[in-house]
């Protein structure tokens, strides 16, 4: 579905982003990937589903490292067709407690760097009168969480910039949703399960059900397949009047 079409996942090394990444590769688009860790590994795994695969390694706190990316991909692919915003870290604390350059860091690259890829991408998207732009936000970007105020601010800025988007694209090709996950068994959740663990001397499994039952009626972790194939709907002719909504897949948690 997607052969000839170009797909940018920043975070895409790993969890979620390489999820997504591979979904798309699946359907034969291009791939650029960002993102830090074992690069070759996930490199291997897009190019055994044979399609081009090209690394970049911005850091996505810096604008001029950004713009450096999507240049970079327009000039080795003509242009990205698919923009996946998924590059994101977390810091957790109270409010009166949090390091104000933590609180930078998380709006820098959890929101700032989506303004910027956008703003980057849309030229060519509207030029070939066709894009989608996937927006990764979270259920706290629709509810929110004791001692994760820049996450929740970050993540609640990323669905309002995927509304304006949607909004100023709205008679085009161009499409601008959002994605929003519950609990998502990535290497950084399994490091909180690890964390609850330990600290409460219990076995993984227990930690896993402590840690579901706080939120997720489901009981059951949504998996990085899963939302790839969920950016692949966005990316479908099904999903062309698809504009602006931000799509929970969590298990139940924002429904209660």
């Amino acid at each position: 579905m997607l052969k000839d079409k170009t797909a940018l996942v920043t975070g895409s090394t790993s969890g979620i982003g390489l999820g997504i990444a591979k979904a798309l590769a699946r359907q034969g688009a291009n791939i650029v990937l960002n993102g830090f860790g074992d690069v070759d590994g996930a490199r291997q795994q897009i190019e055994a589903l044979g399609v081009p695969v090209f690394y970049h390694g911005a850091d996505m706190s810096h604008p001029a490292e950004i713009e450096d990316l999507m240049r970079a991909a327009a000039e080795r692919f003509g242009r990205v067709d698919i923009l996946v915003n998924n590059a994101g870290i977390q810091h957790v604390a109270p409010v009166e407690e949090f390091p104000p350059e933590r609180w930078d860091a998380i709006i820098a690259i959890n929101l700032c760097s989506a303004f910027h890829t956008i703003r980057l991408a849309l030229p060519a998207m509207k030029a070939a009168n066709w894009g989608r732009i996937i927006n990764v936000a979270s259920v706290h970007g629709l509810v929110a969480s004791a001692q994760k105020s820049a996450y929740v601010a970050a993540k609640h800025g990323l669905v309002g910039l995927t509304k304006v988007v949607a909004l100023e694209t709205a008679t085009t090709g161009v499409t601008c949703n959002a994605i929003c996950p519950g609990w998502v068994l990535t290497p950084l959740v399994q490091k909180q399960v690890d964390a609850k663990a330990a600290a409460l001397g219990i076995s993984n499994e227990e930690a896993t059900r402590l840690l579901l039952a706080e939120k997720q009626p489901s009981m059951q972790f949504t998996t990085p397949e899963e939302l790839g194939e969920l950016a692949v709907f966005f990316c479908s002719p099904a999903a062309n009047n698809v504009r602006g909504v931000a799509w929970n897949m969590d298990g139940g948690w924002t429904a209660q």
